[in-house]
């Protein structure tokens, strides 16, 4: 029986990357989102030769997640990997922030992964993986109250359900630095210039190389790591700013 990966976020940027790398290794793809550039990822991965089901869908909601159990299940496929991907920002200054963006950033970057494992774990096979994709912004961001809040609280849920899924299934998250995704190039030139300066490698991630952690973090390759958190940052240590 073919193994199926579900993939939120799966319309553009890091998600898109990563449905591509695990469609590349054979996996019936169920792919996730709101925006309608979805049909681009599920084409891609079609063209690989993978069955792709795609749920266009707010994952905030109950029906959305519904959709996505009911994807899975009609993919005929061993579910056995969740990448836990879609994610916004709502970026501002503390006193500027409204409660609207700051509940919004909860509910979808953390909210919508906690429910949509409690949906899909009980179904997920042995020796399954589950990978959040938390941020280095975890480690605290000028601007991003909500935002790394919401990713340090990924970071908390990954560390908990490792635990509590063991040994079933492995639970881990990556902490990626600048990727240089359609999000990222929206930082005005000059800023985005010093956050690279940086970075010791000298230059932002790209989404292929994010999605070859979480296919090494999807595979047997990494079976005795659960629990952890892998900063992908291009070498800056956790304790620079």
């Amino acid at each position: 029986m073919s193994t199926a990966a579900v993939v939120t976020g799966a319309a553009r940027g890091i998600g898109r990357a990563i449905a591509e790398r695990l469609a590349a290794d054979g996996h019936t793809m169920v792919l996730v989102d709101i925006a309608p550039e979805l049909a681009k990822t599920v084409a891609r991965c079609e063209a690989q030769g993978v069955a792709a089901f795609p749920v266009q869908a707010d994952l905030t909601a109950r029906a959305g997640r519904d959709a996505v159990g009911d994807a899975l299940g009609n993919s005929g496929a061993d579910p056995a990997i969740l990448v836990n991907c879609a994610g916004i920002t709502r970026d501002a200054r503390i006193i500027n922030m409204t409660d609207e963006a700051f509940r919004e950033v909860l509910d979808v970057n953390t909210g919508a992964a906690f429910e949509l494992v409690r949906l899909l774990a009980p179904d997920l096979c042995e020796g399954s993986a589950i990978v959040n994709i938390a941020s280095r912004a975890y480690l605290g961001n000028f601007g991003q109250f909500n935002y790394s809040m919401s990713k340090g609280a990924l970071v908390g849920l990954t560390r908990a359900l490792a635990l509590g899924l063991a040994p079933r299934t492995r639970v881990n998250a990556i902490a990626p630095g600048l990727v240089g995704t359609e999000m990222v190039m929206t930082i005005p030139e000059d800023l985005r210039n010093r956050m690279i300066e940086a970075i010791p490698l000298g230059r932002m991630a790209t989404p292929p190389e994010i999605a070859e952690v979480v296919a090494f973090l999807c595979s047997a390759r990494s079976s005795y790591l659960t629990g952890q958190v892998i900063v992908a940052g291009g070498g800056r240590s956790l304790s620079q700013g």
